[in-house]
């Protein structure tokens, strides 16, 4: 018997398995592109080629999309599967987590995998990892490479909170010949003081921070963000499926 998580995220779709002694045994990530239903098929054409039956497994789905994966027994919010795996990932002492989604961020309190408090930015598309790819997209660059350049410069301020807004304001620093490593250092800090700002209300002393999301291996945005917060941010590769490995759990009733 296997357990199966799928997190229908806005920017990209991931599936966990987990077998009976809730070890994780398989991981598989797609882009969600604009048809969620579709590529919630895929995925379970995906885990079928692996020999994994989606309708012979218990099947969890969360996320944007969760109401689009028509085979999943059912679904949980995203902010307690968050948590869950989160716990799973990391360990069950009180800790926040910090996820940095594609179209929203979400801070959540954890202890023993349960969510005792939680916030949610899911208005404004500042301080996700939307806002990253519009800036990098305006400067030409991958988000991995626009990391490595804010590393390089510095003196710059992004204004605008509103992504519209800040992707004109560097149109207009590149036109003014403003050094690009210099912007790349202005759009990083303005990502993660407004993702601080959002922690900051609920981190509590001598409690340990998590990151997940798309950006948990991103060296870059875990060092910007420790200096905003003043605390070690704590990550790991398979935080990336957080969401998706919570949904696994819900799916083997833990």
């Amino acid at each position: 018997m296997y357990y199966i998580g799928v997190d229908i995220g806005s920017s990209s779709a991931k599936v966990a398995v987990l077998d009976e002694g809730a070890a994780l045994c398989h991981t598989l990530l797609r882009a969600t592109g604009w048809d969620s239903v579709g590529t919630a098929g895929q995925l379970a054409a995906d885990l079928a080629a692996i020999g994994i039956d989606t309708t012979k497994n218990p099947v969890v789905a969360t996320g944007y999309g969760r109401k689009a994966v028509a085979y999943a027994a059912k679904t949980v919010t995203e902010i307690t599967c968050h948590g869950q795996g989160a716990a799973w990932i990391f360990g069950p002492e009180p800790a926040t987590v910090i996820d940095i989604g594609g179209q929203d961020s979400k801070i959540i309190n954890i202890e023993n995998g349960q969510v005792r408090d939680f916030s949610m930015n899911d208005k404004c598309s500042a301080g996700t990892g939307r806002f990253l790819e519009v800036m990098a997209g305006a400067l030409g660059v991958s988000i991995t490479k626009l990391c490595r350049l804010a590393e390089q410069g510095g003196g710059v301020q992004i204004s605008s909170m509103c992504t519209v807004f800040a992707e004109s304001e560097v149109v207009g620093l590149i036109g003014a010949g403003t050094p690009v490593a210099d912007i790349a250092h202005g759009i990083i800090d303005s990502i993660v003081t407004r993702i601080a700002s959002q922690a900051a209300k609920l981190l509590l002393p001598q409690e340990k921070v998590y990151l997940t999301g798309g950006l948990c291996e991103n060296d870059s945005i875990i060092r910007a963000l420790g200096e905003k917060l003043d605390c070690r941010i704590i990550s790991d590769a398979r935080a990336r499926y957080a969401g998706a490995i919570g949904a696994a759990l819900q799916a083997a009733g833990r």
